[in-house]
């Protein structure tokens, strides 16, 4: 399969997986909320610039935490239960920085919030990994799970969108703690959905290993996750100092049009033409900022990203998929996960904490990275994916 042409099994969408899919895409939309008002409330209680970009950074590192754990947990426990927990770590820890934010409470050390962000970023990468790695393909057959993978994914791409804007809204018009116990309220959401789905018992395998690269990281895939990583640190460069409701609206609107592009304008479409045409519209859309101040360029731009960072996802995707061995898919798709949330998170930090959120030099930084990442993806990582691709 070389183009982004995902068949359509109508029988895929069943009560099960919508349940898991909708509980992936509230379980981002509940970390989401987090990512445009913890750096303002930061900032209003006064803490530098490298505090707040420490704070929203090591959430990317926090993911990894227990990967090299997850292939035993899963095995030795049932793997929803793991999940469930993983889910109420993450509620945990919602519910401690509403708490840090209570007036009676003492304002405690950058640490102890960096402490909790890494944590809330260790329960969220073990509780989407297993979702995404595990438990939505074992609610299909497999012929079916490639179409799985790429519709959950979906879902969990449109929380970058929903979650800032409804944070950004509820924020506003009443206020911080709020909106917290509104992200912990979608949470236990996410948790209850998955309580009412039935798994099948399986019998754990006779050889486990405690500590395991299995459904954490695909080593043969370190060239796609460091383009991947790179290019959605473009993506968390600008949110770091453009984030508003209607940035975040109009970035819903552009991963509509790359869904829809992806089944008409791509179908059948060369194979690098995506990830091309993807960086091209990210590139575009930072020169416009770079060079434009018309009330347009804030409408375009916006759509222009979402469009780009849509088909560029949906693309490694599928090539983390192609490169991984008939028993690594689920490895594959927490390798494409962990790129993912690495980039933007990096690139939060590097915009908070390094450069201010400073507009130029954020915009710049980007358009050398897109120039970057389209030079290193086409002569060197396209041509190496397809010399070593298993599919």
């Amino acid at each position: 399969m070389d183009t982004q042409n995902t068949p359509v099994h109508m029988k895929l969408w069943h009560r099960g997986f919508w349940s898991l899919s909708i509980a992936n895409m509230l379980l981002a939309i509940s970390v989401y909320m987090l990512l445009p008002i913890i750096p303002l409330q930061m900032a209003a209680e006064g803490n530098s610039p490298m505090g707040i970009g420490l704070s929203m950074g090591i959430f990317g590192i926090g993911v990894f935490a227990f990967g090299c754990f997850i292939s035993y947990w899963i095995q030795r426990y049932r793997r929803n239960h793991v999940c469930e927990l993983a889910i109420i770590g993450v509620i945990g820890t919602i519910a401690v920085l509403y708490y840090l934010d209570a007036p009676d409470t003492m304002m405690l050390p950058l640490p102890v919030h960096v402490l909790v962000r890494f944590m809330q970023g260790a329960f969220y990468g073990l509780a989407q990994i297993i979702l995404l790695s595990t438990l939505i393909n074992e609610m299909c057959e497999s012929a079916q799970r490639t179409e799985a993978d790429y519709a959950a994914t979906w879902f969990s791409r449109f929380a970058l969108s929903l979650g800032p804007v409804l944070a950004l809204l509820i924020n506003h018009y009443i206020g911080f703690g709020v909106t917290l116990l509104i992200a912990g309220a979608i949470a236990i959401a996410a948790l209850l959905l998955i309580r009412f789905v039935n798994f099948p018992f399986r019998a754990p395998d006779d050889m486990m290993r405690r500590i395991s690269l299995d459904r954490f990281f695909l080593p043969q895939g370190k060239w796609l996750f460091l383009n991947l990583m790179l290019m959605t640190t473009i993506v968390g460069l600008l949110l770091s100092s453009i984030g508003d409701v209607r940035f975040y609206g109009l970035l819903m609107l552009g991963f509509l049009f790359a869904l829809v592009a992806e089944r008409f304008a791509f179908i059948n479409a060369e194979l690098k033409s995506e990830t091309i045409t993807g960086l091209i519209m990210i590139g575009a859309a930072v020169l416009l900022m770079l060079t434009r101040e018309l009330p347009v360029v804030d409408f375009i731009a916006p759509t222009f990203i979402g469009f780009g960072i849509g088909i560029i996802g949906s693309r490694f995707q599928m090539f983390f998929i192609k490169l991984a061995d008939h028993c690594q898919r689920g490895t594959s798709q927490s390798t494409y996960f962990l790129s993912w949330e690495l980039g933007i998170s990096i690139g939060l930090y590097v915009g908070y904490g390094l450069l201010e959120s400073d507009m130029k030099t954020v915009l710049w930084l980007s358009l050398a990275l897109v120039v970057f990442n389209l030079l290193l993806y086409n002569f060197f990582v396209h041509n190496w994916f397809v010399k070593h691709k298993n599919r």
